[in-house]
């Protein structure tokens, strides 16, 4: 397998997992808009059964609309090429662990494979950044030396 092919495999997987989550959050969101409106009307204007599903329901579209955000993000890092050195959109293997460096979706599955979704705005892209393979990074006090980028 090439380096595009395993970094579109992983964008894949991302993209997956994204969808799963905003699936999850528009049914939980649909839902909650369901039981308010079969709650029936305004009882009065401190009613706190209605105030908490649309709490419910506004939260709810918040993580929906996060999760359309994320999968946009990496449908656009799909479009790049594969990476030399470590900046967003790369996908990085150390001796310890697996990254893509994209959206903070935090863990999912490549096959067998965990990999960690991770922002710019982690420690570890901070470490990691403008690096290429061979080096070493310190995080946590754990070293880790880059064995792939693509």
């Amino acid at each position: 397998m090439t380096r595009e092919e395993k970094r579109q495999q992983v964008i894949c997987s991302c993209i997956k997992q994204q969808e799963h989550i905003a699936t999850i959050a528009k049914q939980e969101m649909d839902s909650a808009q369901q039981q308010s409106n079969d709650y029936g009307a305004n009882v009065d204007r401190y009613d706190s059964y209605r105030t908490k599903m649309m709490r419910s329901r506004d939260m709810y579209a918040r993580q929906y609309s996060n999760a359309l955000a994320g999968i946009r993000c990496l449908q656009d890092l799909q479009k790049l090429p594969s990476f030399d050195t470590v900046e967003h959109g790369a996908c990085v293997v150390t001796d310890r662990q697996k990254f893509f460096l994209s959206i903070g979706a935090g863990k999912f599955s490549v096959g067998n494979e965990v990999w960690f979704a991770i922002s710019a705005q982690t420690p570890i892209y901070m470490a990691v950044k403008g690096h290429t393979v061979g080096d070493t990074f310190v995080i946590n006090g754990q070293s880790q030396t880059i064995k792939e980028i693509f």
